[in-house]
């Protein structure tokens, strides 16, 4: 399993994160065309740098006046939408962006649509943010760690004035997150850095147990006199069945007896809505015979506290057990399939021993039949059909 570790014992940025892939061996090229295809007034150079004497790669992020300064996440997503950059990039790139504005919401008490980014809508930090997901896309890690992460200390200014570090916005998405102590008076780690971050460490360790295959250095703007402004990235392979992607998750579970099931309904809606990546309910039986329900919420991490939040609110529990666990899942990546009626997205399924197979999605299935009559495992067959010959070219 390849596994992409993050080594940030000088903070993370996103300029630092652009120059630490290209270091680790991300072709330059990749990171330079996924910017190019938000057809926006800004590209991106890289140089070799030194900072306290260790050679690093600074990513400079080149962008003419920007009137559009201040952005909603829809302006963002639909710029993402409009580009020609492939579904995986478009994807990841937007998850960073919502988590982004998920902390921002929460920081200033608005809902997420509401939320107009700052410095994080500039088109610097917005072409960090895609040449970033279009570096790790090539890179192709199956599993992301990182270290404790320093925020250093002191006061930035921002959009809303002067703020203490770490910026209450940085704060908000490194809950969960274990943060290491900083005698530098700086801002180490961004919302940037930190949103990248969250979005895809699965595993906060100082020192993850791998065979190394290469290691990355990007630079930050600033040189320290008493240590190296840099992200280390540190790529390698730990054993295990091949092709089988692991993750750490949290489990939610709570058992009831006094509600609805319409309740439950609307409260495993609300799971869903705010990140859940699955919601099970079981009939059970309690003490003295009482038939109840358990629910079970499966989360990242750093999803809990809003999830507990909603349990709480929606339902009548006086507890919920939380633990986390290790969990094995096969890599996975979109696609399109085109049958006599229209296209029908879905998943394709890479399995261990290099097999793939076609998971369509149900609303697209569902739509199809509405509109023609058919019965829905019909089209459900037909689509995964017309998958054979993608079949073929995935496992070729």
């Amino acid at each position: 399993m390849r596994v992409l570790h993050f080594d940030c014992f000088s903070g993370i940025s996103g300029d630092m994160t652009l120059g630490a892939l290209v270091s680790l061996g991300v072709p330059p090229e990749i990171i330079r065309d996924a910017v190019a295809q938000l057809q926006l007034p800004v590209r991106v150079e890289f140089e070799p740098v030194k900072r306290c004497g260790f050679a690093a790669i600074h990513a400079r992020v080149i962008a003419e006046e920007d009137v559009a300064h201040h952005r909603h996440l829809r302006d963002i997503e639909f710029m993402l939408n409009q580009s020609r950059l492939p579904e995986e990039v478009r994807q990841l790139a937007g998850r960073i962006f919502r988590r982004l504005a998920s902390a921002e919401a929460t920081v200033h008490g608005q809902p997420v649509e509401a939320v107009h980014f700052h410095e994080v809508g500039a088109l610097d930090s917005i072409a960090d943010i895609v040449g970033v997901a279009a570096g790790l896309c090539w890179l192709r890690a199956e599993r992301y760690t990182a270290g404790p992460v320093p925020t250093g200390y002191g006061q930035i200014r921002s959009a809303h004035g002067w703020m203490p570090i770490p910026a209450p916005g940085t704060l908000e998405l490194l809950k969960g997150v274990p943060l290491a102590p900083s005698q530098i008076e700086a801002e180490l780690t961004t919302p940037t850095g930190a949103a990248i971050l969250t979005t895809l460490v699965q595993e906060w360790t100082p020192t993850p147990g791998l065979t190394v295959q290469s290691v990355g250095y990007g630079a930050g703007s600033r040189d320290f006199p008493d240590r190296p402004n840099i992200l280390r990235l540190i790529l390698g392979t730990t054993s295990g069945l091949s092709g089988v992607v692991e993750e750490t998750i949290a489990v939610l579970e709570t058992q009831l007896d006094d509600v609805s099931p319409q309740v439950l309904a609307y409260c495993q809606e609300q799971l869903f809505a705010a990140g859940a990546l699955d919601v099970v309910l079981q009939p059970v039986y309690m003490k003295k015979n009482r038939p109840g329900t358990l629910i079970s919420v499966l989360a990242r991490p750093e999803a809990v506290a809003s999830l507990e939040a909603i349990l709480f609110r929606e339902t009548p529990t006086l507890g919920i057990r939380h633990y986390t666990c290790i969990r094995h899942k096969l890599p996975r990546q979109p696609i399109e399939v085109q049958t006599p009626w229209g296209s029908v997205r879905g998943k394709i399924i890479h399995l261990p021993a290099g097999q793939v197979r076609f998971a369509p999605e149900y609303e697209d299935c569902a739509r199809i039949a509405r509109q023609t009559g058919l019965p829905i495992h019909i089209v459900r067959e037909t689509a995964l059909k017309c998958f054979q010959p993608l079949a073929t070219q995935q496992q070729t």
